[in-house]
């Protein structure tokens, strides 16, 4: 057991990140925070419980306990941006997404508490995602990493309008074999909510950086819209109603991705 992360092992071909799970701000920085930051608005909630399913898969899970208010485990260590020319946050962010003030005044993160973060809390999450496809890998010729991430559906800083409920990202395409994006794509148009694939979401810097299809790791990152399974004002509670609705459409679309990674396997073999 660790503070920084959960992790549950399986031997299917599949790992689910969720690396904006977590809620912890340590209790040795909380004084340097917001009131507003405190309330940690942009977690992505509840997605541990949204996708307890894939144990049944024989998925590994892997979600951070540490709050992207600390450091963000989705953005470059470089802190170089994903999406040049458009708002977006940072790997220590100092902004919600509401562009409030994270910290009090003089208590935003210099370069040397930046870099401490890094190897503190970053790299450990990293590490540990490295040795669990690795391992995957050492069992199956295609693995699937799943990156897990939702977001309030109306952020008028971020985006316009409203998101679709469903956002797929393979960066166009490069990080996974297009038969897995495709069985991913087929269940999500085969449902009643909105989705596109590579809109304003083209996969973050797990999805870009461990993707690799022509080494046997296929990277799809999806951004669900909260308003499909919870509530997205605080307290942020789960939605039963809501999310027994879209569970089996997340199933569908990863149960038809590992399918695809599956075929793979059996072609290689």
């Amino acid at each position: 057991m660790t503070d920084l992360y959960t992790l549950e092992r399986g031997d299917a071909p599949l790992l689910v990140s969720i690396p904006h799970l977590g809620t912890g701000i340590p209790e040795a920085l909380r004084g340097q925070y917001t009131d507003v930051a405190l309330t940690v608005a942009d977690t992505d909630w509840h997605l541990d419980r949204l996708y307890a399913f894939a144990k049944s898969l024989g998925a590994t899970i892997l979600g951070a306990r540490v709050s992207r208010y600390v450091i963000d485990l989705n953005r470059p260590p470089n802190d170089e941006s994903l999406y040049p020319g458009q708002t977006t946050t940072s790997l220590c962010p100092t902004e919600t997404f509401r562009g409030e003030p994270i910290y009090r005044e003089g208590c935003a993160p210099d370069a040397a508490e930046r870099q401490r973060r890094v190897e503190t809390y970053w790299q450990p999450y990293h590490q540990t995602l490295h040795a669990e496809l690795q391992r995957l890998r050492s069992r199956h010729a295609n693995v699937l990493l799943w990156e897990a991430h939702s977001i309030a559906s109306v952020l008028p800083r971020l985006f316009d309008d409203k998101l679709p409920d469903l956002n797929l990202g393979t960066q166009e395409g490069r990080t996974t074999h297009a038969s897995v994006q495709a069985q991913a794509e087929q269940a999500a148009a085969d449902s009643t909510y909105t989705w596109v694939a590579n809109g304003r979401f083209k996969g973050g810097y797990i999805t870009r950086h461990f993707g690799a299809p022509q080494d046997g790791v296929h990277a799809i990152q999806l951004e669900m819209c909260q308003s499909t399974y919870m509530d997205e004002h605080a307290p942020f509670d789960y939605v039963p109603a809501l999310a027994d609705r879209v569970e089996p459409v997340l199933r569908k679309m990863v149960g038809g991705a590992l399918d695809a990674i599956r075929a793979l396997n059996a072609a290689s073999s």
